[in-house]
Order: structure tokens, then C-alpha cells, then sequence
């Protein structure tokens, strides 16, 4: 099995839904988690781990994290040798999802509260990948700040799944598709 199904199939998206809506989990669409934010579509969610490529041993920013599902899929994905780190917004979602993450065995991976004004994590950069489930207006250049050499980032640009790629100075673009987002704020 290619490991992003192995991440689908050991990280049931039931447990990181709100106890009314958890049989909605198999329902290819987003499925409302509170304060006007979803648990994204799971197509859509299994086309960004692809397009990022994410590997065992990296470590990953998860921004947006919201329930927390990104964040354990990413660190089944990264394993026991990688770190997986989630930032969001709402405090009340950071919260939950910091517990639905803690009760997974990925110990190597947490949620927090983002910081106002702050995109990311600044201080734990470079990150080798780096997930935004929220869409931009233009590539966000502190995410792309935080990037290690060679590291990737998979965000939705104005509508368009845009992948980001670090080689050495320059950051490489490419275009894959349209999706529908949250604002990143």
C-alpha cells in the first residue's frame, strides 16, 4: 500500500469530527467543525500529501490544522524519527484538535494556537514541508521563509492548489488544480 492510503487507512477521519457529524466521516466533502471552518474534503486532502511528497524523518508545519486530521495523517507519514507541527487560529478549535492529536500515537506531533499576526512557526523553522488548508491571496512569502532547502509547500493560491519548492535561491512554482478554502488569515 502507497504510504498516503496507509496514512487514510490508520488515521480514521471519524475520530477528528464533532460527535453529531462523525457519519459524515466517509462523505467526500467538507464537514463543518465549528467557527465557520471544516474538515476539509478527503480527495482534497489526500492530493496535497501527494503533491507535498512527504517522507519519514521530516519535519512538517500543518497550517490551518484545525481538528487535527492533518496533523495525524502527517505524522504517520513522517514517523517516529520526524516532527509534526499544527498551528491554528481559533483557539477553541487549537484546543480540540490538540487533543484529538494527543490521543493518537503520534506523540511526535502536536497543535497549537497560532499566534496573531504570525503565519507559521518562524522560531522551529526550516521545515522540509509544509501544509496551508487555508486559501491565500498570493503565495505567502513567511511560509516560504520557512522552508528548508529543497522543502515543499502545498497551498491554495486564489483558487489554485500551489505547490512552492525551495532549490537553493529561488523558489520554484507549479500550478495543480482548483480548490475551494477558508481564508488564510
Amino acid at each position: 500500500m502507497d504510504p498516503v492510503a496507509a496514512a487514510f487507512e490508520a488515521v480514521p477521519r471519524a475520530d477528528f469530527l464533532r460527535e453529531g457529524t462523525r457519519d459524515e466521516a466517509s462523505y467526500d466533502g467538507p464537514v463543518a467543525i465549528g467557527h465557520g471552518q471544516t474538515n476539509s474534503q478527503p480527495h482534497t486532502v489526500e492530493d496535497m500529501l501527494r503533491l507535498l511528497d512527504v517522507r519519514p524523518g521530516q519535519r512538517v508545519l500543518d497550517v490551518g490544522a484545525g481538528s487535527g486530521w492533518t496533523t495525524a495523517l502527517l505524522a504517520h507519514l513522517v514517523g517516529p524519527t520526524g516532527r509534526v507541527i499544527g498551528v491554528e487560529l481559533e483557539p477553541d478549535l487549537a484546543s480540540w484538535g490538540a487533543t484529538n492529536v494527543r490521543r493518537t500515537p503520534y506523540d511526535w506531533a502536536s497543535v497549537r494556537p497560532a499566534r496573531p499576526g504570525v503565519l507559521g512557526v518562524p522560531e522551529e523553522a526550516p521545515f522540509d514541508r509544509i501544509l496551508v488548508s487555508a486559501a491565500a491571496r498570493t503565495l505567502p512569502s513567511a511560509l516560504v521563509d520557512q522552508l528548508a532547502d529543497e522543502g515543499r509547500m502545498a497551498v491554495p493560491v486564489s483558487g489554485t492548489m500551489t505547490v512552492a519548492v525551495r532549490a537553493g535561491g529561488e523558489v520554484l512554482t507549479s500550478e495543480h488544480g482548483s480548490y475551494r478554502f477558508v481564508p488564510l488569515r
